[in-house]
């Protein structure tokens, strides 16, 4: 009998344990969301796709969908309230053509090309089979926009020359919200003009969109362009006024951004359009503690110092004079309210068109030299200035100097900036700290890079 029960008591435990398995098997145990992967056969292939995307794209067809019934039902509550005057009342074929069109044949198309633009993931790549989405995809609507960050494969079938399946081209990740102005950017006609958007497009590198898109229209230029000035004369000359678009500044000549103007249109390095006053920078003698020559510089690294990067606000004077002493300089340089990028270029020299928001575009220690001024001042963030240092340490070569020229700030938080740039325990070369006013003090700096045994 002992033996019949433990038989049986065995038997009770195989089918608990079976039908526990088969509970286990149909999602009964799981979490929701995994629930709806077992039941809808969603696997692990599809975690990179961008549910949210597709979710407001279908929102928003949906969205035109509703308007467009609430526009029929009004319509046809109207009617119903003038049902006598409906007997009386004759509509032509052409008016009735024309809100059909106008009414719901165009709401209608909207919403179905909306729902022909949802991506789907597909098998990805040449080798595998694993479902990925392609990024940002339903997230834009403008078809050049979804044309460019579309991945683009090999034509061959095979990988590329830099060992990738596809080539994903780049774009800032706060373009998504600024998705208006990024597709009244892209809005264009292929091969024909670009609209004159240069700010638009500067006001979206601001805002993080940065990296933009590339585009496929023709950028305008001034109409009456005349050739540059040799070399010999371009770096102390004002450019001609010919060689500018004028049309998104408050000035119409170079003449207008002379620093006595009080509607110049900008208002940081008030002062650098004009060549005489800039000639006498990192020259003169006769000057602040914080003010280094350039032959100082050079003399602590005497031959070493041939290429460098100028980060800063200006029209590449420092660029020229280390021209002069056979160094090449790189400047970065943004269109604040003045075409400061154009001044450079027509100066014979190499503007870089970048802002804060992005990593330089240079391979790992490279630069000599990296001069700032004018730029980098007490308004910034720790976390962001403490990213473009170790940015700039990234590109600069063992025994390469980091010239920080007149940055200033407040008193009180000249500690804080201090540990900023001595953390990477560079060699101090020169060292300068100087009253600007009463609460605010200049700081100047030459640091040599050590060199790092890995």
């Amino acid at each position: 009998m002992g033996w019949l029960q433990i038989l049986l008591g065995g038997l009770v435990i195989i089918v608990s344990i079976s039908s526990l398995f088969k509970f286990y098997s149909a999602g009964f145990f799981l979490r929701n969301e995994d629930i709806c992967r077992h039941v809808y056969g969603v696997g692990d292939e599809y975690g990179g796709f961008d549910i949210k995307a597709l979710s407001d794209r279908v929102g928003e067809v949906l969205n035109k969908l509703d308007s467009l019934q609430e526009k029929l039902e009004s319509a046809v509550q109207q009617m119903e309230k003038n049902k006598d005057v409906l007997h009386t009342t004759n509509i032509t074929k052409l008016e009735f053509k024309k809100y059909l069109e106008e009414q719901v044949i165009r709401p209608l198309y909207s919403a179905h090309i909306s729902l022909r633009l949802i991506r789907l993931p597909n098998p990805e790549g040449i080798r595998n089979s694993t479902m990925k989405e392609e990024p940002l995809i339903n997230t834009f609507v403008i078809e050049e926009i979804r044309k460019y960050i579309t991945p683009k494969e090999s034509r061959i079938g095979k990988i590329n020359m830099y060992g990738t399946e596809r080539i994903y081209n780049t774009i800032g990740h706060a373009c998504v919200l600024y998705k208006k102005e990024l597709e009244e950017y892209m809005n264009y006609d292929i091969g024909s003009y670009c609209n004159d958007d240069w700010n638009l497009a500067q006001k979206l590198m601001f805002n993080g969109c940065d990296p933009l898109p590339r585009r496929r229209c023709l950028t305008r230029a001034s109409k009456v362009y005349q050739k540059p000035y040799p070399i010999n004369e371009s770096l102390w000359k004002l450019p001609d006024d010919r060689n500018v678009r004028w049309s998104n500044y408050q000035c119409r000549n170079f003449q207008c951004l002379m620093s006595n103007n009080s509607k110049r249109g900008y208002s940081k390095c008030v002062g650098c359009f004009e060549m005489e006053k800039e000639k006498l920078k990192w020259m003169i003698t006769n000057r602040s503690p914080v003010d280094f020559l350039i032959s100082e510089i050079l003399a602590v690294k005497p031959g070493e110092i041939r290429i460098g990067l100028d980060f800063g606000v200006g029209t590449g004077t420092f660029a020229a004079r280390m021209r002069e002493n056979n160094v090449t300089v790189v400047s970065t340089a943004l269109n604040l309210g003045a075409p400061f990028n154009e001044m450079i270029a027509l100066r014979g020299l190499v503007p870089l068109y970048v802002s804060l928001n992005q990593r330089l575009p240079f391979f790992d220690n490279i630069m000599d030299l990296i001069h700032t001024t004018g730029f980098l001042d007490g308004w910034i963030d720790l976390q962001l200035l403490d990213f473009i240092l170790f940015d700039w340490d990234r590109i600069l070569r063992p025994g390469g100097l980091l010239w920080i020229d007149r940055f200033f700030c407040n008193k009180k938080d000249l500690d804080d900036f201090m540990y900023m740039f001595l953390q990477l325990r560079y060699k101090k070369h020169k060292w300068a700290i100087s009253p600007k006013s009463k609460d605010e003090v200049y700081f100047s700096a030459v640091l040599e890079k050590p060199p790092r045994a890995i």
